[in-house]
């Protein structure tokens, strides 16, 4: 506390200070050290007021009406992180683009395992494509063994997640999830989307049982798909995308139809199956 010094008669002894003057100096101090404090207080003030400015400001998320735009794949993951906490009752799920890649599995565990210890209502619709790859056919069943309800389509309109019915997020590309999402509070928009999940998941496959045997016409599920979109004058690769395939996989799928058919390209071959009544739209 510095009321004490070695004497400058003998640096053998030590000198107290008179107290009056020792606590003079020790409060001097004292209050010079709060000073300084004091406007480290300030200068932090400041900066947090200024950062906080700035992300105000980021075009990283905008506001219009009921809508909220974000971008970029680390503010996306932040809007998930924080809508984790407020889900109550139930979560579903379109997850296009095949088989899904390891970070994304390994980035969602965590936060689809609070959920479902949570007790709320997990459903996931992913393309009948995923049980073709085996990381991804792991992840369902870590899925299915923590209380969630997995299921499998053909294709799927693009990516989305509605929480407790109040809150619907649509990826902005399905093809790019760091291109962006739109996140929709309006209750009529919202009502709409979750009635597209409902008729989506009352036709798609139940995950943990066999495939569907083929149609009496000899064509399963996935092939009846591409057929529409081959109808509709998508390309192999617009097709391989709808249907979380390889380029590869879509062009030997369009040959099978086109043989099937006995057609001379896929657009015929598309045409002929809807003539015929296979597709309908």
């Amino acid at each position: 506390m510095a009321l004490i010094r070695p004497s400058v008669e003998d640096p053998q002894r030590m000198h107290a200070l008179n107290p009056q003057l020792g606590m003079e100096m020790l409060i001097a101090r004292q209050q010079a050290e709060l000073a300084v404090q004091q406007q480290r207080v300030e200068e932090g003030r400041a900066a947090a007021a200024r950062i906080i400015s700035e992300f105000a400001l980021d075009d990283s998320a905008t506001v219009k009406g009921d809508a909220e735009h974000v971008e970029g794949l680390d503010n996306i993951r932040d809007h998930l992180a924080a809508m984790n906490n407020e889900v109550e009752d139930e979560f579903l799920t379109f997850a296009p683009g095949g088989a899904q890649t390891e970070e994304n599995m390994r980035n969602s565990r965590p936060l689809n395992r609070r959920l479902l210890d949570r007790g709320v209502r997990m459903r996931t619709v992913y393309l009948d494509s995923i049980r073709n790859d085996s990381a991804s056919v792991a992840h369902a069943e870590w899925l299915t063994s923590h209380g969630a309800q997995v299921r499998t389509a053909p294709s799927l309109p693009n990516r989305m997640i509605i929480w407790d019915r109040r809150v619907a997020l649509i990826a902005a590309n399905s093809d790019d999830t760091a291109a962006g999402v739109t996140i929709h509070r309006a209750q009529g928009t919202v009502a709409a989307l979750a009635a597209l999940f409902e008729n989506v998941w009352q036709t798609a496959e139940p995950f943990g049982v066999e495939s569907r045997p083929k149609e009496p016409d000899g064509l399963n599920p996935q092939q009846l798909e591409a057929l529409r979109l081959l109808a509709l004058g998508h390309t192999d690769e617009m097709v391989a995308k709808r249907l979380g395939v390889s380029a590869r996989t879509a062009r030997r799928i369009a040959t099978t139809l086109m043989e099937h058919f006995d057609s001379r390209s896929r657009f015929q071959a598309g045409v002929r199956a809807a003539q015929q009544g296979f597709i309908q739209g």
